[in-house]
């Protein structure tokens, strides 16, 4: 496998820094790609030669997060869901800059919507309306509901300046999951 260039990973960091900066101040369809390249002291060439566009940068900046916490998902498969929430709670922590922006401010919609179809996707596998407490429910609406109430709890974490540390939140919502599945 090819080892990337340090210079390469600094400026598409520096990148990925700068937009996030920008979404903080302005909103995403007021930045321009000369606002990237000053605030990451990069070239507009060097944009372009990582992203199509500012999109195409968002897109990957969330697709690479999307990936993250799908590979922390499948780390925690043998986990309760209080242990494998505190996974999911310390990188959210650890990234919190990128999360406070992508589930606050009203420019990241499609960030939030395709976290709650991660999330939907990693329960699904965990329903059973069978039997328990959803027997008899629709699994589709058991799944929106709490996805949508997952996601939600995150939301107000970030907005309320993570009140709790990630162990508290973890232990938490995976006890209010464990009774639901």
């Amino acid at each position: 496998m090819k080892k990337t260039d340090r210079r390469v990973i600094k400026s598409q960091q520096a990148i990925k820094k700068a937009i996030l900066e920008l979404m903080t101040e302005k909103n995403f369809d007021d930045i321009t790609i000369m606002d990237i390249s000053e605030r990451a002291n990069v070239n507009r060439g060097t944009i372009y030669l990582h992203y199509m566009d500012k999109y195409d940068l968002l897109d990957k900046l969330i697709e690479e997060h999307i990936n993250e916490l799908r590979e922390l998902c499948q780390s925690a498969a043998e986990m309760t869901f209080k242990e494998g929430n505190y996974v999911w709670f310390e990188y959210f922590e650890k990234n919190h800059m990128f999360f406070s922006i992508m589930l606050t401010t009203k420019s990241a919609a499609h960030f939030r919507s395709r976290f709650l179809d991660l999330v939907v996707e990693e329960y699904k596998v965990e329903l059973d309306s069978s039997e328990g407490t959803n027997k008899g429910l629709n699994d589709d609406i058991v799944l929106q509901f709490l996805g949508a109430a997952i996601i939600g709890s995150v939301e107000w974490w970030f907005k309320n300046g993570m009140p709790y540390p990630p162990r508290v939140m973890a232990e938490q919502t995976g006890a209010i999951l464990d009774r639901n599945f």
